[in-house]
Protein backbone atom coordinates (compact mmCIF):
# COMPACT_ATOMS: atom_id res chain seq x y z
CA UNK A 1 0.00 0.00 0.00
CA UNK A 2 1.44 3.42 -0.70
CA UNK A 3 1.38 5.50 1.87
CA UNK A 4 0.58 9.45 0.92
CA UNK A 5 3.48 12.25 3.00
CA UNK A 6 1.84 15.34 4.22
CA UNK A 7 4.86 18.02 3.83
CA UNK A 8 4.81 20.70 6.47
CA UNK A 9 7.11 23.31 5.78
CA UNK A 10 7.67 26.03 9.04
CA UNK A 11 10.59 28.40 9.94
CA UNK A 12 12.56 26.17 8.18
CA UNK A 13 12.05 22.86 9.17
CA UNK A 14 10.38 20.08 7.10
CA UNK A 15 7.95 17.66 8.61
CA UNK A 16 6.14 14.97 7.64
CA UNK A 17 3.04 13.05 8.98
CA UNK A 18 0.71 10.37 7.56
CA UNK A 19 -1.70 11.15 5.57
CA UNK A 20 -5.70 10.46 6.79
CA UNK A 21 -6.86 6.77 5.82
CA UNK A 22 -9.27 7.18 2.60
CA UNK A 23 -10.87 3.75 4.25
CA UNK A 24 -14.23 4.32 5.50
CA UNK A 25 -15.65 2.76 8.51
CA UNK A 26 -16.97 -0.77 8.69
CA UNK A 27 -21.01 -0.38 9.27
CA UNK A 28 -22.25 -1.90 13.10
CA UNK A 29 -22.96 -5.69 11.95
CA UNK A 30 -20.88 -5.44 8.94
CA UNK A 31 -17.79 -7.28 10.50
CA UNK A 32 -16.31 -10.45 9.35
CA UNK A 33 -17.47 -11.65 13.07
CA UNK A 34 -20.93 -11.11 12.17
CA UNK A 35 -21.04 -12.87 9.28
CA UNK A 36 -18.82 -15.87 10.48
CA UNK A 37 -20.09 -16.64 13.95
CA UNK A 38 -19.22 -20.08 15.27
CA UNK A 39 -21.77 -22.42 14.39
CA UNK A 40 -22.08 -23.81 17.92
CA UNK A 41 -22.43 -20.62 19.32
CA UNK A 42 -24.87 -21.16 22.83
CA UNK A 43 -28.06 -19.83 21.83
CA UNK A 44 -28.76 -16.61 24.21
CA UNK A 45 -32.20 -16.53 24.64
CA UNK A 46 -35.34 -18.68 24.91
CA UNK A 47 -36.65 -19.81 21.85
CA UNK A 48 -40.00 -18.82 20.54
CA UNK A 49 -42.59 -21.13 19.59
CA UNK A 50 -43.50 -21.09 16.06
CA UNK A 51 -42.88 -23.57 13.53
CA UNK A 52 -41.94 -21.13 10.27
CA UNK A 53 -38.28 -20.61 9.63
CA UNK A 54 -38.55 -17.17 8.88
CA UNK A 55 -39.50 -16.37 12.39
CA UNK A 56 -36.70 -17.80 14.15
CA UNK A 57 -33.33 -16.94 14.42
CA UNK A 58 -30.54 -19.56 12.89
CA UNK A 59 -30.14 -20.51 16.62
CA UNK A 60 -33.66 -21.57 17.25
CA UNK A 61 -33.60 -23.69 13.87
CA UNK A 62 -30.34 -25.32 14.60
CA UNK A 63 -31.44 -26.31 18.34
CA UNK A 64 -34.65 -27.56 16.74
CA UNK A 65 -33.34 -29.52 14.29
CA UNK A 66 -30.93 -30.95 16.84
CA UNK A 67 -33.85 -31.41 18.96
CA UNK A 68 -35.09 -33.74 16.50
CA UNK A 69 -37.40 -31.58 14.44
CA UNK A 70 -35.99 -32.65 10.85
CA UNK A 71 -39.19 -32.93 8.84
CA UNK A 72 -39.50 -29.24 6.85
CA UNK A 73 -42.59 -28.55 4.88
CA UNK A 74 -42.21 -26.50 1.93
CA UNK A 75 -45.73 -24.90 0.71
CA UNK A 76 -46.11 -23.81 -2.89
CA UNK A 77 -49.07 -21.20 -2.99
CA UNK A 78 -49.27 -18.52 -6.03
CA UNK A 79 -50.41 -14.96 -6.99
CA UNK A 80 -53.50 -15.18 -9.33
CA UNK A 81 -57.16 -14.15 -10.49
CA UNK A 82 -59.55 -15.12 -7.36
CA UNK A 83 -62.72 -13.38 -8.45
CA UNK A 84 -63.62 -9.92 -7.43
CA UNK A 85 -63.91 -10.56 -3.87
CA UNK A 86 -60.76 -13.07 -2.91
CA UNK A 87 -57.12 -11.40 -2.91
CA UNK A 88 -54.84 -12.90 -5.23
CA UNK A 89 -53.00 -14.24 -2.38
CA UNK A 90 -55.79 -16.73 -1.90
CA UNK A 91 -53.37 -19.63 -1.73
CA UNK A 92 -51.16 -18.31 0.55
CA UNK A 93 -53.82 -16.96 3.25
CA UNK A 94 -54.96 -20.43 3.26
CA UNK A 95 -51.29 -21.81 3.52
CA UNK A 96 -50.44 -19.73 6.31
CA UNK A 97 -52.96 -21.74 8.32
CA UNK A 98 -52.88 -25.35 6.92
CA UNK A 99 -49.53 -25.23 7.12
CA UNK A 100 -49.24 -24.41 10.36
CA UNK A 101 -51.77 -26.93 11.30
CA UNK A 102 -50.16 -29.48 9.78
CA UNK A 103 -46.36 -29.09 11.31
CA UNK A 104 -47.79 -28.81 14.93
CA UNK A 105 -49.65 -31.77 14.29
CA UNK A 106 -46.88 -33.90 13.13
CA UNK A 107 -44.62 -32.49 16.25
CA UNK A 108 -41.05 -32.72 14.95
CA UNK A 109 -41.70 -30.37 11.57
CA UNK A 110 -41.03 -26.63 11.06
CA UNK A 111 -42.13 -24.77 7.50
CA UNK A 112 -40.40 -23.33 5.13
CA UNK A 113 -41.65 -19.73 3.79
CA UNK A 114 -44.29 -20.00 0.92
CA UNK A 115 -43.63 -20.26 -1.76
CA UNK A 116 -45.63 -17.78 -4.15
CA UNK A 117 -44.09 -17.66 -7.22
CA UNK A 118 -46.01 -20.95 -9.80
CA UNK A 119 -46.93 -21.28 -12.96
CA UNK A 120 -50.21 -19.46 -13.79
CA UNK A 121 -50.39 -19.25 -17.61
CA UNK A 122 -47.91 -18.50 -20.56
CA UNK A 123 -46.61 -15.05 -19.84
CA UNK A 124 -46.32 -14.15 -23.28
CA UNK A 125 -48.80 -14.05 -24.84
CA UNK A 126 -50.91 -13.73 -21.76
CA UNK A 127 -53.23 -17.12 -21.20
CA UNK A 128 -54.92 -18.37 -18.40
CA UNK A 129 -55.04 -15.91 -15.01
CA UNK A 130 -51.74 -14.29 -16.80
CA UNK A 131 -55.11 -12.70 -18.78
CA UNK A 132 -55.96 -10.71 -15.11
CA UNK A 133 -53.88 -7.98 -13.31
CA UNK A 134 -52.15 -9.14 -10.23
CA UNK A 135 -51.09 -12.42 -11.45
CA UNK A 136 -47.72 -13.38 -11.20
CA UNK A 137 -46.62 -16.64 -13.16
CA UNK A 138 -42.90 -18.07 -13.97
CA UNK A 139 -41.87 -20.80 -16.38
CA UNK A 140 -42.01 -24.35 -15.34
CA UNK A 141 -38.48 -24.64 -15.32
CA UNK A 142 -37.92 -21.53 -13.23
CA UNK A 143 -40.59 -23.27 -10.54
CA UNK A 144 -38.91 -26.31 -10.39
CA UNK A 145 -35.69 -24.85 -10.24
CA UNK A 146 -36.59 -23.06 -7.20
CA UNK A 147 -38.02 -25.77 -5.22
CA UNK A 148 -34.65 -27.77 -6.15
CA UNK A 149 -32.53 -25.58 -4.70
CA UNK A 150 -35.20 -24.44 -1.64
CA UNK A 151 -35.11 -28.32 -0.83
CA UNK A 152 -31.47 -28.99 -1.79
CA UNK A 153 -30.63 -26.13 0.69
CA UNK A 154 -32.71 -27.40 3.73
CA UNK A 155 -30.88 -31.08 3.29
CA UNK A 156 -27.85 -28.83 4.04
CA UNK A 157 -28.87 -27.73 7.04
CA UNK A 158 -29.67 -31.26 8.50
CA UNK A 159 -33.50 -32.03 7.57
CA UNK A 160 -33.79 -35.73 6.77
CA UNK A 161 -37.64 -35.62 5.09
CA UNK A 162 -38.93 -32.53 3.21
CA UNK A 163 -42.26 -32.30 2.07
CA UNK A 164 -43.99 -30.63 -0.57
CA UNK A 165 -47.45 -29.06 -0.46
CA UNK A 166 -49.57 -27.10 -2.98
CA UNK A 167 -52.81 -25.34 -2.70
CA UNK A 168 -53.53 -25.00 -6.30
CA UNK A 169 -53.87 -27.31 -9.04
CA UNK A 170 -50.87 -25.81 -11.25
CA UNK A 171 -48.64 -26.20 -8.56
CA UNK A 172 -49.18 -30.08 -8.43
CA UNK A 173 -46.71 -31.49 -11.23
CA UNK A 174 -44.09 -29.08 -10.52
CA UNK A 175 -43.94 -30.75 -6.90
CA UNK A 176 -43.90 -34.12 -7.73
CA UNK A 177 -41.32 -34.19 -10.47
CA UNK A 178 -38.95 -32.70 -8.30
CA UNK A 179 -39.45 -35.29 -5.37
CA UNK A 180 -39.15 -38.25 -7.55
CA UNK A 181 -35.62 -36.35 -9.12
CA UNK A 182 -34.53 -35.65 -6.00
CA UNK A 183 -34.79 -38.93 -4.38
CA UNK A 184 -33.15 -40.40 -6.89
CA UNK A 185 -30.00 -38.26 -6.72
CA UNK A 186 -30.09 -38.89 -2.67
CA UNK A 187 -30.35 -42.26 -2.97
CA UNK A 188 -28.33 -43.81 -0.30
CA UNK A 189 -28.90 -40.67 2.32
CA UNK A 190 -31.15 -40.66 5.15
CA UNK A 191 -33.13 -37.46 3.16
CA UNK A 192 -36.19 -38.00 1.48
CA UNK A 193 -37.91 -36.11 -0.32
CA UNK A 194 -42.13 -36.15 0.06
CA UNK A 195 -45.02 -34.81 -2.52
CA UNK A 196 -47.70 -34.89 -0.59
CA UNK A 197 -51.43 -34.73 -2.86
CA UNK A 198 -53.45 -35.47 -0.37
CA UNK A 199 -53.33 -32.50 0.99
CA UNK A 200 -54.75 -30.61 -2.28
CA UNK A 201 -58.00 -32.73 -2.35
CA UNK A 202 -60.99 -30.74 -3.46
CA UNK A 203 -63.55 -33.19 -3.73
CA UNK A 204 -62.79 -34.11 -0.33
CA UNK A 205 -63.26 -31.07 0.64
CA UNK A 206 -66.12 -30.49 -1.04
CA UNK A 207 -67.60 -33.24 0.45
CA UNK A 208 -66.50 -32.75 3.91
CA UNK A 209 -68.89 -29.49 3.53
CA UNK A 210 -71.40 -31.36 2.54
CA UNK A 211 -71.57 -33.71 5.52
CA UNK A 212 -72.54 -30.57 6.84
CA UNK A 213 -74.87 -29.43 4.96
CA UNK A 214 -73.22 -26.97 2.98
CA UNK A 215 -73.95 -27.75 -0.92
CA UNK A 216 -73.08 -24.98 -3.36
CA UNK A 217 -74.24 -24.29 -6.72
CA UNK A 218 -71.69 -22.39 -9.41
CA UNK A 219 -71.69 -19.00 -10.04
CA UNK A 220 -69.24 -18.87 -12.72
CA UNK A 221 -66.82 -17.16 -10.06
CA UNK A 222 -63.09 -18.47 -9.12
CA UNK A 223 -64.45 -18.35 -5.89
CA UNK A 224 -65.73 -21.06 -3.16
CA UNK A 225 -66.53 -21.78 0.47
CA UNK A 226 -63.70 -23.83 1.68
CA UNK A 227 -61.57 -21.20 0.24
CA UNK A 228 -63.82 -18.64 1.75
CA UNK A 229 -64.07 -19.96 4.77
CA UNK A 230 -60.29 -20.66 5.47
CA UNK A 231 -59.16 -17.50 4.76
CA UNK A 232 -62.14 -15.77 6.65
CA UNK A 233 -60.70 -17.44 9.95
CA UNK A 234 -57.47 -16.21 8.93
CA UNK A 235 -58.19 -12.34 7.50
CA UNK A 236 -62.03 -11.59 6.65
CA UNK A 237 -59.97 -8.57 4.47
CA UNK A 238 -58.78 -10.85 2.25
CA UNK A 239 -62.12 -12.05 1.38
CA UNK A 240 -63.14 -8.44 1.53
CA UNK A 241 -66.08 -9.14 4.10
CA UNK A 242 -67.22 -5.51 4.86
CA UNK A 243 -67.44 -4.46 1.64
CA UNK A 244 -69.27 -7.53 0.71
CA UNK A 245 -71.82 -7.23 3.47
CA UNK A 246 -72.34 -3.16 2.22
CA UNK A 247 -72.72 -4.56 -1.41
CA UNK A 248 -75.25 -7.56 -0.34
CA UNK A 249 -72.67 -9.73 -1.56
CA UNK A 250 -71.99 -11.75 1.65
CA UNK A 251 -72.48 -15.33 -0.23
CA UNK A 252 -70.49 -17.63 -2.42
CA UNK A 253 -71.72 -20.46 -4.70
CA UNK A 254 -75.49 -19.67 -3.10
CA UNK A 255 -74.23 -20.01 0.16
CA UNK A 256 -74.52 -17.80 3.15
CA UNK A 257 -71.35 -16.31 4.68
CA UNK A 258 -73.57 -15.25 7.45
CA UNK A 259 -72.73 -14.76 10.13
CA UNK A 260 -69.02 -14.59 9.94
CA UNK A 261 -68.10 -16.14 13.48
CA UNK A 262 -70.12 -19.35 12.33
CA UNK A 263 -68.21 -19.70 9.12
CA UNK A 264 -64.96 -18.61 10.27
CA UNK A 265 -65.58 -21.44 13.09
CA UNK A 266 -66.29 -23.72 9.84
CA UNK A 267 -62.63 -22.34 8.43
CA UNK A 268 -61.07 -23.53 11.33
CA UNK A 269 -62.50 -27.21 11.91
CA UNK A 270 -61.66 -27.68 7.64
CA UNK A 271 -58.19 -26.53 8.66
CA UNK A 272 -57.55 -29.05 11.44
CA UNK A 273 -58.98 -31.58 8.77
CA UNK A 274 -57.05 -30.93 6.29
CA UNK A 275 -54.17 -30.87 8.69
CA UNK A 276 -54.90 -34.34 10.20
CA UNK A 277 -55.46 -35.89 6.62
CA UNK A 278 -51.93 -34.55 5.19
CA UNK A 279 -50.14 -35.35 8.63
CA UNK A 280 -51.28 -38.79 8.27
CA UNK A 281 -50.34 -39.26 4.76
CA UNK A 282 -46.57 -37.85 5.46
CA UNK A 283 -46.39 -40.51 8.63
CA UNK A 284 -47.74 -43.35 6.23
CA UNK A 285 -44.30 -42.62 3.97
CA UNK A 286 -41.81 -42.88 6.59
Amino acid sequence: MRTKILILVASGLTVAAPALSQTPPSRPGASPQAFSPDPQSPRPIKARDSVWIEQLTWMEIRDAIQSGKTTIIIPTGGVEQNGPYLVTGKHNVILSATAEAVARKLGDALVAPIVPFVPEGTIEPPADAMLYPGTISVEASTYTALLRDIARSLKAHGFKRIVFIGDSGGNQKGMREVAEELNKTWGGSETRALYIPEYYDWPARQQWLAKRGYREVDEGLHDELSAAAIMLSVDPHSIRMKERVAAGKFTTNGVTLAPAAKIARLGRALIDHIAEVTAQAIRGRR
